[in-house]
């Protein structure tokens, strides 16, 4: 069950990168001064992208719970 802790918590990491990702992103959109269409556009794509960063990131947070009750 140690390797579901693992797996659990490399998942999890690489949710966390994938919202800071689309932190970046998003903040970027703000300073190059989108306004209107423009940034909604960039925001809708951003939004499916973080949903789904959360979805791989909170998968790994129950494999590690999982691993560590298992354990």
């Amino acid at each position: 069950m140690a390797a579901l802790v693992w797996i659990g918590a490399a998942l999890a990491v690489t949710g966390l990168v994938g919202l800071g990702w689309c932190i970046a992103v998003a903040l970027r959109a703000r300073r190059e001064g989108l306004e209107g269409a423009a940034m909604e556009a960039r925001l809708r794509k951003l939004v499916a992208l973080n949903l789904g960063a959360l979805a791989i990131s909170t998968i790994g947070l129950m494999m590690v719970v999982l691993g560590v009750f298992l354990t």
